[in-house]
């Protein structure tokens, strides 16, 4: 794999780095709550959505454009190629490498998206799971190709019953990762997850922007209205010539499989976007539920930027003594 930081920034001497986390479900404004953030901050944003890191769809994930770029720093967006995969470990290495760099640049680190995971990795840490051979990743997925999820997840509950009772039975992702590992280390996933891990090496504000699914619908719509009216179609006919291969780890985001079907001529463009429309939806059901289980996180309404810089005055004053960039101590 390339990788956009190389080699990892030293972590900062001195007190514990402060950084910002702006989660939220997909198309609930966390973009522009960042640059709302940017005007009174010298803040850098940290991507963490598992979908906006890849190049060949910056407007089917809702990238930030290049002008919203100019506005102030932002990391980890648009770099990995459609046939490459990011687990969260790798993430979280990558993270800190841009938490650690902007920190000693006198920034002020906001990790900003929708994938629980991928902050989880980068708050928490993770597990110390050692790297998997190709050859055995390689064997799990064509066997899930062979046999279909329902089969390998049932084989995966006779090898680990806690963590398959919690992913569907059609999740390939995490079905065929607790496969590997279980293969590759003689311990399944539980048993790893059970370890301790290190204390977190930050001082965290995590922010979650949310609404109701209700109000949130007509803009997730909306949203993708405009990304067709922006090139999404051709964006997406660009990517299957280069990597036609519908088992990519690109092709996995919502959007990208929907209007792929609609270029190779199994949708019409209707179906496609009713599909579309559909599965952003559910995912953002599914972010909204991993998010309320956060009880960390201070909730705001995107609609209402204010409150959220006045939160962060506050915090000002909270973390008060402690070493933090942009004038934050």
């Amino acid at each position: 794999m390339s990788f956009p930081l190389t080699p990892p920034a030293p972590a900062p001497s001195g007190p514990l780095p402060f950084i910002l986390c702006i989660v939220g479900p997909t198309g609930a404004g966390k973009t522009a709550a960042a640059l709302a953030l940017a005007e009174v901050l010298p803040i850098s944003v940290i991507n963490a959505d598992s979908r906006q890191i890849y190049r060949d769809f910056p407007i089917i994930t809702a990238q930030p454009s290049a002008g919203e770029r100019a506005r102030c720093p932002h990391l980890l967006y648009g770099f990995l190629p459609t046939r490459e995969k990011l687990g969260a470990g790798e993430y979280s290495r990558l993270a800190a490498s841009a938490v650690n760099s902007e920190t000693a640049r006198g920034r002020l680190p906001a990790l900003v998206g929708g994938t629980g995971l991928y902050v989880k990795a980068l708050i928490e840490g993770m597990a110390p799971i050692p790297e998997v051979a190709p050859d055995i990743r390689t064997l799990w997925q064509r066997r899930y190709a062979e046999e279909g999820g329902p089969a390998l997840h049932a084989f995966l509950a006779g090898k680990d019953p806690a963590y398959a009772s919690k992913i569907h039975p059609h999740d390939r992702q995490r079905i065929t990762r607790a496969l590997e590992v279980w293969q590759a280390t003689g311990k399944n996933l539980s048993c790893w997850h059970a370890g301790p891990l290190p204390p977190a090496p930050y001082r965290v504000a995590k922010i979650s922007l949310e609404l109701p699914l209700a109000e949130l619908e007509p803009l997730l719509q909306k949203r993708m209205e405009g990304m067709l009216r922006n090139g999404a179609e051709d964006e997406a006919r660009e990517a299957l010539r280069r990597c036609p291969d519908p088992e990519a780890p690109g092709w996995s985001g919502v959007g990208c499989g929907e209007l792929r079907a609609y270029v190779e001529g199994s949708l019409s463009l209707t179906d496609c976007k009713n599909l579309w429309l559909k599965n952003t939806r559910a995912y953002a059901k599914r972010q909204l539920t991993w998010f309320r289980a956060d009880k960390e996180l201070v909730r705001f309404r995107p609609d209402r930027p204010e409150e959220l810089v006045r939160h962060l005055v506050r915090m000002r004053r909270e973390y008060a003594g402690i070493s933090c960039p942009g004038g934050l101590a």
